[in-house]
C-alpha cells in the first residue's frame, strides 16, 4: 500500500490507496463507545475515491445519530 501527496483527502480519516487500487479509509480517533455499538465503523474501503467518501460519510452519520439519541435520552 502506498500513501502519496496526491492521495484525496477525507478530513479525519487517513486514506491508503492499495497497490490494485483499492482505496481504504480509517478514521484517525476513536469513534465513542455509544458510535460503536450503534453500527459505527472506523476503517471502511472501496473500489472509488467517490464510494470510499460515501462510506466515510455513512459511519460519520451512524455515530452522529448516536451520540444525539444518547444526548436526548440521558
Amino acid at each position: 500500500m502506498h500513501d502519496t501527496p496526491t492521495t484525496p483527502v477525507i478530513p479525519g480519516w487517513r486514506l491508503i490507496i492499495s497497490d490494485a487500487g483499492r482505496f481504504w479509509a480509517f478514521r484517525t480517533h476513536v469513534f465513542s463507545r455509544v458510535a460503536v455499538r450503534a453500527g459505527a465503523e472506523s476503517a471502511v474501503d472501496a473500489d472509488t475515491f467517490d464510494e470510499v467518501q460515501e462510506a466515510v460519510a455513512e459511519q460519520e452519520k451512524t455515530a452522529r445519530a448516536a451520540a444525539f439519541v444518547e444526548e436526548v435520552t440521558s
